[in-house]
Order: C-alpha cells, then sequence, then structure tokens
C-alpha cells in the first residue's frame, strides 16, 4: 500500500515537473520568437454598468458589419431573424409588436438562404429566410469549415462577446490588432500576425478595412468605427435580454428598499410608547 502511494506521488511529481518545464520553454520559446501579446485595453461602452443601455444606431450599423464582413465564416447559432426586431432589438418597430410581421425583417431574412424540405418531392432545397428562421450554418460541417480557414473552425459569434470576461475589449481589440510581422518573429504560413491574440498568430484574416462598408446614416466607416459597432452588435445578441434584466432588478431593488423602510417605520411606532 505504502509502495503504491509512493508510487502514485512520484508520477505526480513527474507530471508538474514536465508540465512546469514545458511553460517555460514555451515562455522562452515565444519570447525567442520575438511575440508579446498585448492585454485589451479597457473601452467605454455604453451597455456597462446598471443602468447601460445598447446603442441602437450602433447595433444597426453592426449588424450590417456582420452581414458585409462576417457572415462568410461566422454563424450566429443562437438566434433568428426575428429577433432583431425584438423589444430591445436593434430594428424593434414599435409598429411592428410582432417582428414577423415587420417588413425590415422580412426583407433581412430574405437576404438569407435556408435549408429547408420540399413539401411536395421530400427533396432538400433552399430558399429565401422567413423572421421565424434561425440565422442559417455557413458551413455543413466543422470538417468543411476548418478546410475553407486555413485548418480553423471560425466560432459561434452569437456567445462570443458573453464567452469570457471583458469579452466586449477582447473583440474589439482582437479586430483592431493586426498589425505588420515584427523582424524578429516567426510567422506560420498561412498565419496572420496580431497583437492581442494569444501567441500573436491568428488564423483568421484580418476582416475590417477602412470603408469596407457603405453605412446608411453617413457615419465614417473607419477600421475602429465598424469594430465597435459590431462588437455593440455582438454584445446585445450574446445577452438581448440585458435591459429588461436590468430595469426588473432595479424595481426589485427600489420595492424592498420602500418595502424595508416601512418595516422600520411600522416597528418604530408600534414600540414607540413601550418602555424598555
Amino acid at each position: 500500500m505504502l509502495k503504491t502511494q509512493k508510487t502514485k506521488m512520484a508520477k505526480t511529481f513527474a507530471a508538474v515537473a514536465i508540465i512546469s518545464t514545458s511553460l517555460f520553454a514555451g515562455g522562452i520559446s515565444a519570447q525567442a520568437a520575438g511575440g508579446s501579446t498585448e492585454k485589451p485595453a479597457v473601452q467605454e461602452w455604453g451597455f456597462k454598468g446598471p443602468f447601460g443601455t445598447y446603442d441602437r444606431p450602433a447595433m444597426q450599423r453592426g449588424y450590417q458589419v456582420y452581414k458585409e464582413s462576417c457572415s462568410s465564416c461566422h454563424a450566429l447559432e443562437h438566434l433568428s431573424f426575428r429577433h432583431l426586431g425584438d423589444k430591445g432589438g436593434p430594428f424593434y418597430d414599435a409598429n411592428f409588436p410582432n417582428p414577423n410581421d415587420n417588413p425590415v425583417i422580412k426583407a433581412f431574412a430574405k437576404d438569407w438562404e435556408v435549408s429547408d424540405i420540399d413539401q411536395d418531392s421530400g427533396d432538400p432545397i433552399d430558399r429565401p429566410g422567413i423572421p421565424a428562421d434561425g440565422f442559417p450554418d455557413i458551413f455543413p460541417n466543422a470538417i468543411a469549415a476548418a478546410a475553407s480557414n486555413g485548418g480553423a473552425v471560425p466560432p459561434d459569434l452569437s456567445l462570443i462577446v458573453p464567452a469570457r470576461t471583458g469579452g466586449a475589449d477582447y473583440v474589439y481589440a482582437l479586430l483592431t490588432g493586426y498589425d505588420e510581422v515584427p523582424h524578429d518573429f516567426h510567422l506560420s504560413e498561412g498565419m496572420n500576425y496580431n497583437t492581442y491574440f494569444e501567441g500573436n498568430q491568428l488564423a483568421m484574416a484580418r476582416p475590417l478595412f477602412d470603408d469596407a462598408v457603405e453605412y446608411a446614416d453617413g457615419t465614417k466607416a473607419t477600421t475602429e468605427q465598424m469594430a465597435r459597432d459590431v462588437v455593440e452588435f455582438l454584445s446585445w445578441a450574446g445577452d438581448p435580454k440585458m435591459e429588461v434584466r436590468k430595469k426588473v432588478g432595479f424595481a426589485t431593488f427600489l420595492f424592498l428598499f420602500i418595502f424595508a423602510l416601512l418595516l422600520f417605520m411600522t416597528y418604530k411606532e408600534v414600540w414607540r410608547n413601550v418602555d424598555h
């Protein structure tokens, strides 16, 4: 029994030693390659804080950036077209409380091809989308996705912002972090240099360039502006009920505060003339 415990302890120490050595060697290799991953700067976002709200015009522009610059590789698996027109969504219209009736949402959905089954023959078909449809998959499977993107499967963007702490800052930094390769850095074939991505090597090519889209509201489409707009849209996509949740939370807090105050005043009144 004792021998078995000693053997397990020896294996554990060996594993720790190997991992520590590997991490140390990896750090030395990264430094030797000239790589240094920068920490994303903290940005000002209107949706942060207990009273934060989404910027509707920015979300609308962000959807355009996603559609024109990101949707060829990245899906929005957890969203349907109708969500764009829900209350709190980027294209909500009080005249059409049911987003299935919203002509803007209908037009957006019609821009996409959705896989379906022919109701007469049973054959698979592609048809224009309707508001009730979910955003379609970009690739038929992960193998096809990796084959089209240098071996890397593009992540789903519907939860990309809430998936990590400081997600909005990170995604913004990543989109604006493409740079020239340092002379002492070895960039693998098919990779792109990014100052904020771990290891500085990213399979995704730079997606945003100045004037890559033409905003309908006349906003200048700089890389930084487009990055902020698409992050605003993706932040909403990852938490579309945020504003409602904050309003309910504030109302609940206010109710509890008033209730506690009334209880205290009642207590003081009831025990006012009681000798202690």
